[in-house]
């Protein structure tokens, strides 16, 4: 597609977001992982509703991590435009006491965290597992660490062959709006099956400020590793 004019404000190639109501994020199938189980570094497609490639992003990370601490790694997500020019920059750090429970995630050692650079060395906000009761919560906030908004889960995330989509609502601080949505899709029996390449898509208002955008596609990656992320050495 593209590129729009720049915005007042805008992360430079985050120009496109100010134009998207909806994103698809597609994993890309790794045969060596498919085949051997030996875990590759992610990548993925970032494309528009009707199925163009607005951005890459690519997993970095260390291979004894991938191989020993599975979805639990830390790693640097690589987002880049079509010209290959870097306009996202995702980090999680890996914590050894973070499990992924609901009810010990406001410890911030035991809290799964992403931090949203934009351009790269800029900070423009944080996604942090929160503390519940049972149902995965998730706060987003500015770089300046205002909240901006709340992403509850379902009570029972199903990772079966047989499950559908799997939503993970947005909503405003009061939670009382929704506004926007991270969703797991259904890939088909087979791909669910045998690889961990799930699909997800996510949509927001086209007004939402752009910076919150990149806040909620930093979200996508974290649910899809706690969550979605895991090896299929069992099927196999």
């Amino acid at each position: 597609m593209e590129r729009p004019s720049v915005a007042a404000g805008c992360p430079p190639g985050l120009e496109y977001l100010t134009q998207i109501d909806q994103l698809v994020v597609k994993q890309q199938v790794e045969i060596m992982e498919l085949i051997t189980s030996w875990e590759c570094a992610n990548k993925y497609r970032v494309m528009n509703s009707v199925g163009q490639q607005v951005y890459f992003a690519q997993e970095e990370s260390e291979t004894c991590m991938r191989q020993c601490c599975g979805p639990s790694r830390s790693f640097i997500i690589h987002i880049t435009d079509n010209a290959g020019r870097e306009v996202l920059r995702l980090k999680r750090d890996f914590k050894c006491c973070a499990m992924g429970l609901c009810w010990c995630a406001g410890m911030s050692c035991c809290s799964h965290e992403v931090v949203v650079e934009s351009p790269v060395g800029q900070i423009i906000g944080y996604v942090r597992h929160s503390a519940s009761a049972w149902r995965p919560k998730f706060t987003l906030y500015t770089g300046d660490e205002q909240e901006i908004g709340h992403i509850k889960g379902p009570l029972c995330i199903c990772k079966g062959p047989c499950c559908g989509d799997i939503d993970f609502p947005v909503m405003s601080n009061d939670g009382e709006t929704k506004i926007g949505n991270v969703a797991k899709q259904w890939s088909g029996a087979l791909r669910e099956f045998f690889t961990d390449a799930d699909t997800f898509s996510i949509s927001f208002p086209m007004d939402m400020d752009v910076k919150m955008k990149g806040v909620m596609i930093g979200a996508l990656f974290l649910i899809d590793f706690m969550f979605f992320e895991e090896s299929k050495n069992n099927n196999h």
